[in-house]
Order: C-alpha cells, then sequence, then structure tokens
C-alpha cells in the first residue's frame, strides 16, 4: 500500500514535488487555508488535496517545504496537531536552512514523539519529463525515507545525524549560488568602469564554459534573487559567525536583496546583467 504525504507548502518546489508524487498514485495532502489563490490553484493543478491541519497530519511523511524563515514556525504550528494525533507521521524538513535550524526544528517537533529527518533538496522542481532534484536525509532513521524513491522522488540517503542534509544543501548552494553573486557583481563593477565588453570577451575566450554557466544561470537568478535572501543568510551562519566566510555569504545575502528590489522596481541594474550577454 502507497504512503499518504502531506506537503506543506504549495510554492513551486513543493507544487512539483506533490505533482510528481501523484503521478505515481500517492494520495497527497495539503493545507491552503490562509494562502493565496495562486497557491490553491498550483495545489489544485498538481492533484494535491487541500485538508484541515488535523487531517493533515494522519499522512504518513509530513514534507515541510517552505522558505527558510517559515520553517521553525511551521513546525510549532503544527506540532500540536502532531502530539494529539494518534498516527505519527515521519517529519521530513526540507528547507534550505543551516544545521543548527534544523536541529532547532528538530526541538520543535520532539515533543510529538514523530520521527523527525533533517532533509536538503538539490536541483530545480521535479519536471513531467521525469527529472527530480536530489532531495537528501539523514538522521537516524532517514532510510524510512527511501520508499519515496520509488514513487518518483530521487531520494538520496546520507550516513550522518541531524544536520548533515543540511550541511550538505548549504555547501553546495553556497558553491552554486555564491558563484553567480561574484559573476553578476562583477558584471555589474565592469559596466560602471565601461569594460564590460572587453570583459565578456575576455571570458569567452579564456573561460568559456564559465561563461556559458554564467550566460544561464545569472538570467534565471532574477526572479529568485528575493527567495535567495534568507538562504544565504542561513548559509552565513552555517560558515560560522566571526569567520570571514560568514561576511562574505552576510554581503551575498544584501546583493541579492538590492537585486532582488530592483527586479521588482526599475530594473537598472538587472537590464544592466541583462545586456552583458549578446542576444542570440
Amino acid at each position: 500500500m502507497k504512503p499518504v504525504v502531506g506537503i506543506i507548502a504549495q510554492g513551486g518546489m513543493g507544487a512539483a514535488t506533490g505533482a510528481k508524487l501523484t503521478q505515481h498514485g500517492v494520495e497527497v495532502l495539503t493545507v491552503t487555508a490562509g494562502r493565496s489563490k495562486a497557491s490553491a490553484e498550483r495545489a489544485a493543478a498538481a492533484g494535491m488535496k487541500s485538508v484541515s491541519e488535523d487531517a493533515l497530519v494522519q499522512a504518513d511523511f509530513v514534507l515541510s517545504i517552505v522558505p527558510p524563515g517559515e520553517a521553525i514556525p511551521l513546525a510549532k504550528r503544527l506540532v500540536p496537531f502532531l502530539m494529539r494525533s494518534a498516527k505519527k507521521p515521519v517529519y521530513i524538513d526540507l528547507n534550505a536552512v543551516n544545521p543548527d535550524t534544523a536541529m532547532m526544528v528538530e526541538m520543535v517537533i520532539a515533543p510529538s514523539k514523530c520521527v523527525f529527518l533533517d532533509g536538503g533538496i538539490i536541483g530545480g522542481p521535479p519536471r513531467a519529463d521525469g527529472y527530480s532534484p536530489v532531495y537528501y536525509v539523514s538522521g537516524q532513521e532517514a532510510a524510512r525515507a527511501q520508499v519515496l524513491g520509488d514513487l518518483g522522488l530521487k531520494i538520496g540517503v546520507l550516513d550522518g545525524p541531524v544536520g548533515a542534509a543540511s550541511a550538505l544543501k548549504m555547501s553546495y548552494a553556497g558553491i552554486t549560488k555564491g558563484l553567480i553573486a561574484v559573476g553578476s557583481s562583477m558584471m555589474l563593477a565592469a559596466k560602471r568602469a565601461g569594460i564590460a565588453e572587453a570583459l565578456y570577451a575576455e571570458l569567452a575566450a579564456s573561460q568559456p564554459t564559465l561563461l556559458a554557466g554564467f550566460s544561464k544561470s545569472v538570467p534565471d537568478m532574477f526572479g529568485k534573487a528575493y527567495r535567495w535572501v534568507a538562504e544565504m543568510e542561513e548559509i552565513a551562519g552555517f560558515a560560522g559567525t566571526g569567520r570571514a566566510e560568514h561576511e562574505i555569504y552576510a554581503a551575498i545575502a544584501q546583493l541579492y536583496q538590492r537585486l532582488g528590489a530592483d527586479n521588482s522596481g526599475d530594473k537598472r541594474e538587472i537590464e544592466t546583467l541583462r545586456g552583458f550577454f549578446p542576444k542570440a
């Protein structure tokens, strides 16, 4: 018998994860009360069933897929329902948080007696063409999540405690999204100095692979920058207070904050970055 899965919330990743599971015959529950019309529409399109929190915690697994800053508040919101439920689902926190935050979520969930697994998603949302990101999990009973690997999700079980999956996510995102930030900052600086075309030409000649990656990843960042701010702050915490790395990622968070605001405003810097790459 296939497990029932509860997912909160219905953003791009949450809805796509729900859709992947429903395509494999899984009943997927969610809570749309208090959410936006767009969230409810994404949930419906994904085949997710909207229920109350009391009904959601009757699932076999509860997947938390929310912005980093909502990981702890969501756990606090659900723990009363989990505590009074006779059924104890496996609670998997799949958010882009650092290990310390993951352990705080575990502490919130602990009184419910539910199994808690730390998680981290590496890759974009699942697609209908068969693509799936890797859903890494860690914790003493991480192997329990492997059943989801037979239901459309690509599960990566780490041999490590709670915090290991979050550490992997922080390390990976710190590199990939950190490189996008470094590249974008120098493209903007080159434009201010009047040598953007020369920089592009030199990258094309000596760093074609790097340039090819930037030509896709930088424009793809424009609509996501605002969502990456909290993630960069989590990575700053992961890098370690008092270290230079902490300051690097705190500054990257500020850069993405600025670019996100610019993308919602007059797009001056966004258009500068877009214009760095010649149109095909």
